[in-house]
Parts: structure tokens; sequence; C-alpha cells
């Protein structure tokens, strides 16, 4: 007989390790790591939704026949104790896995195969649609591998979207019309859809729950008020209410941020999707249908399939395409510790204010939010990348090592020097303004450019381009804020030099802060 071991986001029935199976023969293993757990402080929520998930599958595949051996947390063995309990108790000749999703557990199953002297097979995973290897051998046939150049290749391949060899509409892209701002939301009256389906706990998540209090009471957030499914069933009933209810207006305000409507349309599939509680192939075939059944437009439908098949594909390639040192890139030489507020959004700035306590109340933020309030934020204070990657990686509950090396990294931080990103995404308090309602209840005002009621993301901005003037004065992309900023007057450039370093020496000190537990 075999092992099949499955990792704790590797919960899916077409996990490729048991397509291999034999229900009669084989053994399934899962282990709930205490180490793994406790190896950053991650949201409660967060580490409620893994362990619950991972309990939840365990039960589904005894019921679809298998013989499963699993560790549970309380039991309190280490991780490798518990694979050599099961050699004890089984005696397989071998172990498969599908490919882990991060360089630590690839190396650390490896690891543990050598150890007990076992053949550890790694079979190419079936949670996306494009092999590691394809992606490597896409990417050397080309000077610079784009998203776009990515995302067109995937959906010739799959035909998703597409009417022969021409894509749906005559259009690749529909992101031109997906940037409807706060003035449109109030010319057209718009109110919030519906809430999310209602998701009750059950007796294992609430024992979960307990255990994640008990365990890790000292990591931030509430982990009893997690709020999405824990199971294949509610994440299906989740991808039908969002494609009845949120896709239709999707791509239209797919980046407008409100105070105290964290979801609008956004689809918060991210964590099922992540933990394999729903396929990528399932999920943008739903979102087409419902474009085939005049149900959602084209912009919308496009905007949804480009996030998953496109930009979701092209970070995971990525990740594995740079290697596991990629994570310590530093190109703009960022050296600012991660402010505490960070844990508890106990910042004057409305905008950043609203989405931290969003992000501790639930453990999620949409992609804008993440982007371009956050991000923004963390690029123009010059926060060490590395320090960001690991925020992001606790706080959000759909936060993986292969999602966010490559997007806080790259994306956020531009610290790859431009292997991701074209340009980085840095915005002055126009933008915040132009798409968020956040402005509105913030003691700093966005159209003040310098001083102390200015917006900090105004002359954070300048700051920015004036510190890599040399840098950006070379790139297509940036080369007009540079010039730009060398065409302002002397005292212009010392007033905003003036204004940054006021700010960042009372709200982003350089010495090392010290990390705070979200408020109960």
């Amino acid at each position: 007989m075999k092992t099949i071991w499955i990792l704790g986001d590797q919960l899916s029935l077409t996990n490729s390790a048991l397509a291999g199976g034999d229900r009669q023969r084989d053994v399934v293993l899962m282990i709930e790591s205490r180490a793994r757990g406790a190896f950053m402080r991650y949201h409660q929520q967060k580490l409620v939704l893994i362990y619950s998930a991972m309990r939840h599958f365990a039960e589904d595949l005894k019921r679809a026949g298998w013989t499963v051996d699993y560790t549970r947390l309380e039991e309190g063995l280490k991780f490798e104790e518990a694979v050599q309990r099961h050699f004890a108790r089984f005696a397989p000749n071998e172990i498969h896995l599908a490919q882990p999703n991060s360089y630590l557990e690839s190396e650390t199953v490896t690891k543990i195969g050598r150890k007990l002297a076992v053949t550890v097979r790694l079979i190419p995973t079936a949670q996306f649609i494009c092999d590691r290897e394809d992606f490597r051998e896409e990417a050397s046939s080309k000077v610079r591998l784009v998203m776009e150049q990515h995302y067109r290749r995937v959906r010739k391949k799959t035909g998703y979207l597409m009417r022969g060899s021409e894509p749906e509409g005559d259009q690749w892209n529909f992101d031109a019309d997906n940037r409807l701002t706060l003035i449109d939301w109030k010319k057209e009256r718009l109110v919030a859809p519906p809430p999310l389906p209602r998701v009750t706990p059950d007796a294992i998540t609430r024992e979960v729950m307990e255990m994640v209090k008990r365990e890790y009471s000292d990591h931030p957030g509430r982990g009893e008020d997690l709020w999405v499914p824990v199971t294949r069933e509610e994440a299906l009933r989740w991808l039908a209410d969002f494609v009845e209810h949120r896709l239709p207006r999707f791509g239209d305000f797919e980046d407008l941020m409100l105070a105290d409507e964290p979801i609008l349309f956004h689809s918060t599939l991210s964590p099922m999707l992540n933990l394999g509680l729903l396929t990528p192939q399932e999920c943008v075939e739903a979102a087409i249908a419902a474009y085939r059944q005049n149900r959602a437009p084209l912009n919308a439908v496009e905007g949804f399939v480009r996030q998953i098949i496109g930009w979701r594909e092209y970070i995971n390639g990525t990740y594995w395409l740079r290697g596991p040192h990629y994570r310590d890139l530093n190109g703009l030489r960022a050296t600012r510790p991660l402010p505490a507020w960070f844990y508890t959004g106990e910042t004057p700035m409305n905008c950043l204010s609203q989405v931290l306590r969003q992000t501790i109340a639930l453990g999620w933020n949409h992609h804008i939010q993440r982007l371009m309030v956050i991000g923004n934020f963390v690029l123009l204070a010059g926060i060490r990348p590395q320090e960001a990657l690991g925020w992001y990686l606790e706080m959000y509950i759909d936060a993986f090592d292969w999602v966010m090396v490559a997007n806080v990294i790259g994306l956020v931080c531009h610290a790859d020097e431009g292997r991701v990103a074209t340009k980085p995404y840095a915005a002055s308090g126009a933008y915040i303004r132009r798409m968020s309602n956040y402005c509105e209840g913030c003691r700093f005002d966005p159209n003040q450019k310098t001083g102390p009621n200015a917006c900090p993301f105004n002359y954070l901005y300048w700051n920015f381009y004036d510190t890599h003037a040399q840098r950006f004065s070379q790139n297509q992309r940036t080369s007009m804020p540079v010039q730009a900023w060398r065409k302002r007057s002397p005292l212009e450039k010392e007033t905003i030099r003036a204004d940054a370093a006021r700010f960042l020496s009372e709200y982003v000190p350089t010495s090392k802060p010290v990390l705070l537990t979200s408020p109960s």
C-alpha cells in the first residue's frame, strides 16, 4: 500500500494524488501542525478556516470510502512525529503527494522522505491550470514575460471566452471599462448587493474555534468570527450566489472602495479557491455560463476570468520560476519597519484606518484595498518588503506563500525592479478620493498638497519619485512624473521633502515596532 499525503491547502477531491490512489488499499495522511500554525502570527480566522476545512475534508474522504489517518493539533505531536507514527501503523511502500504549493513544504516533505528512507512521488498539482514547467518554458521563450501575454496564451489554450481564434467581443481585455468611480456610483444611486450567504459554524468548526482561541490567543483577529465557508458544499453555494448577485456589476465597480461596505461586488471566493474547495475551472466556467445566458455582461465576466486564469496563474508561475530567494529582493532599498499600527488600524489616515480595521475584523480586503491603499502606503513610506510580506501572509485568510511573494515583492513593493510589474503602483491622494469615500471622513485634505492638513499620500508620492528619480526617469511608464518633479521649484521640493520627513518620523519611525495584538 501507499500513503497519499494531503496538505492543508490541497483540499480537493480532484487532488492529483487521490486520482492515482486505491481506496481499498491506500491510506490518506493528513496532519494539523502546531509549529506551522505558530510559524507566524497568523490571523485567528485563517487558522480556524484551514483547520476546520481540513477536518471537514477528512470526513468527506471517509464518506467517499477512503481510510484517513488524521492527526489533530490537540494530540501534541510534532509534524515529523505524526509522520513517524503513521509509518509505524501502516508501513507504506511510498508516499504520493500532489506538488506542495510552497518551497518550504516541498523541502519539508522531501527531507522527511529521505529520513524515513521512503520514496516521495510529487505529482503535478491540479489546483492550477498551468503546469509549472510549462510556465517556465513559456517564460524562457520571451525576453520578458508579462501577464497579458500569459493571459492570452491561456485563453487560447483553454478556449475560455474565445470565438475560434479570436477573443469574445473582439477584445482581449476590458479593463478600460472597469474603472467606474465614486462619482459614477453616486450618479447611479446604487446600493450594495444582498449580503453574502450566512455561514453557521457546525460542531466541528466550533470545536476548532475553541482550539484556536486556546492555542493561538496572542494572534490577531477573532477566530470565532469566521465568516467564509469551510466545506465544498458551502463554497459552491457562494460561487452560485456571486454569479447571480454580484458578477453583473463586478466589472464596473471592481476598483471602488466604500466605508462599511467591504464586499460590494467582489466574489470573496479566493479563500476557498486557494484551499482547493473550488477549482479555477469551475469558477471561470460558471461566470462564462452567465455571460452566454445573458445574465452578466462581457466586461464583468472577462474581468473576473482574467483575475483567475490571468493574474492568479501568472503569480503562481512567477513564484516557481523566480525561486526561493525571490522573497529576499529589495530593489528600492526600502528599510523602514512596518508600523505597529498596522495591527490595530489606529492611524489618522481614514483610508488606511478603514481598510486595516476591516483586515483585523475579516482577514480579507479586495484587491484594490490591498494594492492601492495598504500597498501604496507600504511603497511610498519605504517599508522593508520582507516585513510587508510577513504582514500580508499573517493577516489574510486567503494568503499563502505562492500568492503573496510575487504580489508583495513584485507588485506592491516593486522590489524585483520590474519583473512582475512594469511600473510601481504609486498614487497620490487624488486616486483615493476618486475611487472611494474614505476622504469624506478624514482629517487630512486630499486637495491640499503640502502642510499639516494635506493628505500624506500627496507629498509621499512626490517624495517617492524624488528618492528614485534616477531609476524611474529611464522607465517609459514613469518618466512623466519624474519630469514633473524636476520642473518644480526648489522651494516646492524642499517643502515636500520636509513634510514627508515629518510624517515618516512621526508615524513610521525607524526603530523596530512592538507587534501588538489587535483589540478583541
